[in-house]
């Protein structure tokens, strides 16, 4: 199979009935699969896709085969489509269903908080496809609505349409190898999406995640079903890294994304996977997919700075990333969000660069920065070099406040490996000693951590980032 028609003029459900004829494309999820060939004429709604064209329709599932397989029925039948990720607080539903001018909503199950929102039509969808000889006329540009992963205040809504979802998705050869895609991202937040719709546009099949599920199960379920394209944040491939079934894979190429990838995790992955690809690339739910980097090298070149490249355009304005290209939301939803992007077309992204002869590196975010007695301190800049001594796994920098200096640096490490009983309090000892010299020969004195706590394990969000307080 290989793509003939530009995929932005079609719908999902449309472009696999002209593009799709490979025997096995299938979607895997945790406890089901779902035949994309199969869904070409069958549905997964129960014969009710009728009920809900024209309209604005909240796809609330907990399973992720179910959501990804309501969403390729619905583009083009319904107006616009609510993506609810995991882990949206109950409080904000209410505002999203108002915002969203929500009338349908699409699940897999009964739930208490759908139950008191103000929504006439619900209609259930199944992880099973069941043939079907009813046609629904697919008229709609469907507005497709992303909710931010922020951990503090409500999620805003972002609004996509499938042109600027797939704006980054280039049309792919068949004639190579077939790939398998797997990501540790929720397919309903930007990251996920961007590699399902990948599977389904590039006629590649895609192993699904799921939240509840062990590493080392979902790692056996990437080895059975010969994932070779695995994606996931930093903090995705530690957990990877840190399981007795890491060696059990054996990807073709390694992506990472959504948070800092320091050198650490680049040279970890390359030496557990040397024949793997590692690469890592910038993205955003507003902003789109701003670029990728292969060259196992932390930060990007300095070149991709003032230059079109694959439609995109990146600039550095007052030391925060910015970018410009045709994957650019189109603005927020609800009362005074507006525009996403500036006059100019560029999204501020907030990320803060630092830039150091030909290469440009990744500082945190702009809401991250910890204040030391009038002085900036980046916490990704600080855990980088925390993550480089071999004994650590990951760490996370925080701020601690101090009646003189307002705040101080502290760090929240976990060991590569528990130390025995034996050996405990002079590893971490010893160990505390190193990373503190660490950080005295890489940084200047006021973002050395004045404090290191060994902790067993670091919070993840929903999102698969490190949980942080200011995020």
């Amino acid at each position: 199979m290989k793509m003939q028609r530009n995929p932005l003029q079609h719908n999902l459900a449309d472009w696999l009935r002209e593009n799709g004829r490979s025997p096995n494309w299938t979607l895997w999820g945790a406890h089901a699969s779902g035949s994309l060939n199969i869904l070409m004429t069958g549905t997964a709604l129960g014969g009710r896709l009728a009920d809900l064209a024209g309209r604005s329709v909240l796809v609330a599932t907990d399973d992720q085969l179910t959501a990804a397989i309501s969403l390729i029925e619905l583009d083009g039948v319904a107006r616009r489509l609510i993506l609810c990720p995991p882990g949206v607080a109950p409080a904000h539903l209410p505002a999203i269903v108002t915002d969203a001018e929500v009338d349908a909503i699409v699940s897999d199950r009964a739930a208490p908080e759908y139950d008191a929102l103000d929504i006439g039509l619900r209609v259930q969808c199944f992880p099973d496809i069941r043939p079907t000889e009813n046609t629904v006329p697919r008229s709609h540009q469907t507005e497709w609505i992303l909710l931010t992963s922020g951990t503090s205040g409500a999620p805003k809504a972002v609004v996509h349409n499938l042109a600027s979802l797939t704006a980054a998705i280039k049309p792919r050869d068949h004639a190579g190898p077939p790939i398998v895609w797997a990501t540790f991202y929720d397919i309903r937040r930007y990251g996920g999406l961007q590699i399902f719709l990948r599977a389904v546009l590039g006629g590649s099949s895609l192993v699904l995640s799921d939240g509840k599920e062990p590493v080392g199960e979902f790692l056996a379920r990437l080895r059975a079903r010969g994932a070779t394209h695995i994606t996931g944040t930093p903090s995705h491939w530690r957990r990877v890294l840190w399981s007795p079934a890491a060696a059990s894979i054996a990807p073709q190429y390694a992506r990472m994304s959504g948070e800092v990838a320091d050198q650490a995790i680049i040279d970890s992955l390359r030496a557990t996977y040397p024949q793997a690809k590692v690469g890592h690339a910038y993205a955003s739910t507003e902003a789109g997919v701003g670029f990728h980097v292969d060259d196992a090298r932390e930060g990007f070149p300095a070149s991709f700075l003032g230059t079109r490249r694959d439609g995109v355009e990146i600039k550095v304005e007052e030391g925060s990333l910015r970018v410009r290209s045709a994957g650019t939301a189109a603005r927020y939803l609800g009362p005074g969000r507006g525009t996403v992007a500036g006059e100019d077309g560029f999204v501020d992204t907030g990320d803060l660069i630092m830039m150091c002869g030909d290469r440009c590196y990744f500082a945190g975010r702009a809401s991250g920065v910890i204040n030391v007695g009038g002085s900036k301190v980046h916490p990704e800049e600080v855990e980088a070099v925390i993550n480089r001594h071999p004994d650590v796994r990951m760490s996370l920098v925080r701020s601690k406040k101090n009646p003189i200096t307002g705040s101080v640096v502290v760090a929240d490490v976990v060991l590569a490996d528990a130390p025995t009983d034996n050996d405990t309090e002079m590893r971490k000892s010893a160990v505390k000693h190193e990373i503190i010299q660490l950080c005295r020969e890489s940084l200047t004195q006021y973002k050395v951590p004045v404090v290191i706590s060994f902790v067993p394990s670091l919070a993840i969000a929903e999102s698969g980032k490190i949980a942080r307080h200011h995020a």
